[in-house]
């Protein structure tokens, strides 16, 4: 790769948020997402919410691994923090379908209430291709919140 490619190569990967997007083609595995949301459950147990919120949805953040991020939801759907998508913080997500019509975060909520730690299925666009991937998220409760992580199943 020259030196232009690489330099544009690397300008795109930071414009999309996501440092790992050079190598697209090596997605996030389960064991890296079971291993993000542990990282942060005890990020936000040791730094309090607000500065783990802040980090958690900075794409600059320690939270963002080429398509792997991690979102925090309310137990009643409003979300907290989310690496890929700022525009979703604050909003209550609880009626939001994936292209097959199936309400994720309600779901999500739903499962978080009932058991501490889980994995759901469910379809979402994958931040690094752009594409509405079927997904795997898991996910752990603590107190009020669902920390998540998830891979895509491509």
């Amino acid at each position: 790769m020259s030196k232009l490619t690489w330099t544009a190569a690397i300008i795109l990967a930071g414009s999309l948020g996501f440092a790992g997007a050079v190598n697209a083609g090596e997605s996030a595995n389960r064991d890296e997402a079971t291993a993000m949301v542990k990282k942060a459950v005890s990020f936000i147990k040791e730094q309090g919410a607000e500065k783990a919120y802040a980090e958690i949805s900075s794409k600059a953040g320690k939270f963002i691994d080429r398509d792997l991020y991690v979102v925090v939801y309310q137990l009643d759907g409003k979300v907290l923090a989310h690496g890929a998508n700022e525009k979703f913080i604050g909003k209550d997500m609880s009626e939001a379908q994936d292209v097959d019509g199936k309400l994720y975060v309600k779901e999500r909520i739903e499962l978080a209430n009932k058991q501490p730690t889980f994995w759901q299925d469910y379809k979402f666009v994958n931040p690094v291709t752009k594409k509405v991937e079927p997904k795997q998220m898991y996910c752990e409760r603590v107190e009020n919140t669902a920390v998540c992580g998830g891979v895509y199943k491509i």
